[in-house]
């Protein structure tokens, strides 16, 4: 394996972009591609096996492009297609799933963790699922918070429409699981919310709720795997970021907002449905 390759993510969006920056404030020196579904987003109304075919379509896509390593940032192509994508690649595949619950296991005190995130990534159960094989007699409980997604790509991270709308979703969990110490923020654009969120719960929770990143869970498991398969780049200059997207509308607005710095590298990509 070329260690000078490039690092592939993708994502159904561009939400993806906060799981690429969590990369390379890791990996100052590696590369990467990035896909984004965007003309095909949301992957979380689709069904499973269409989630899978889209994720494989797109990991081909990327793999002919030349990548050492593939990151699903996702959280529902993570929950439904991790299995099919190690089948039928040669390289190291990575999700935010199994990651993030193993990030949420190391940090609850009490055994309880709430899960947000898409309908999709919730009705999955991918997140509870991977908890509970993690560890059995554990607490889990998930709560879909949509509304959020659409207000992170609008830049609508603060102020009283954000707040109220994280307050009425994470009042539902609080009322159902008022004994969560830990809460998986189970979707990229979240991530954005960090701020709001932690305020929200601890006015809700009446204490310190731990937030967990799956990006950042992910990265972590990145930076091992390269380590120990001996794939990191052997260079000293920093790492370059190619993004594609399958539409482009908005991408530079909304995608450097994720990013947290410009979109330098786009452009418009053609990948099977």
């Amino acid at each position: 394996m070329n260690r000078e390759l490039p690092i592939g993510v993708f994502d159904s969006g561009v939400g993806g972009l906060t799981v690429v920056r969590a990369l390379r404030e890791s990996l100052p020196r590696e590369s990467f591609v990035y896909l984004g579904d965007t003309a095909r987003v949301p992957y979380g109304t689709k069904s499973p096996a269409t989630v899978v075919r889209y994720s494989l379509n797109n990991a081909r896509f990327l793999l002919s492009s030349g990548i050492k390593m593939l990151v699903v940032a996702c959280n529902t192509a993570s929950a439904h297609a991790i299995p099919a994508l190690q089948k039928e690649l040669s390289i190291p595949v990575v999700g935010v799933v199994e990651p993030g619950a193993r990030a949420a296991l190391a940090a609850t005190r009490d055994g309880c963790i709430g899960v947000i995130g898409t309908y999709g990534t919730v009705e999955s159960g991918a997140y509870q699922k991977a908890i509970s094989e993690l560890r059995d007699r554990l607490e889990v409980a998930a709560e879909p918070c949509p509304l959020l997604v659409p207000l992170a790509e609008e830049g609508w991270l603060t102020g009283d429409v954000p707040r109220l709308v994280a307050s009425e979703y994470l009042g539902r969990l609080h009322a159902r699981f008022p004994q969560a110490d830990t809460l998986v923020m189970g979707c990229t654009h979240y991530p954005l919310f960090r701020e709001l969120l932690a305020d929200v719960t601890l006015r809700l929770f009446g204490r310190e709720v731990v937030l967990i990143d799956s990006g950042v869970a992910a990265t972590a498991e990145v930076v091992h795997l390269l380590r120990r398969r001996e794939l990191e780049h052997p260079g000293e200059a920093p790492g370059t970021l190619r993004v594609m997207v399958t539409d482009r509308s908005r991408i530079e607005q909304v995608g450097s907002r994720f990013l947290g710095e410009p979109l330098t590298d786009v452009s418009s990509v053609d990948v099977p449905a």
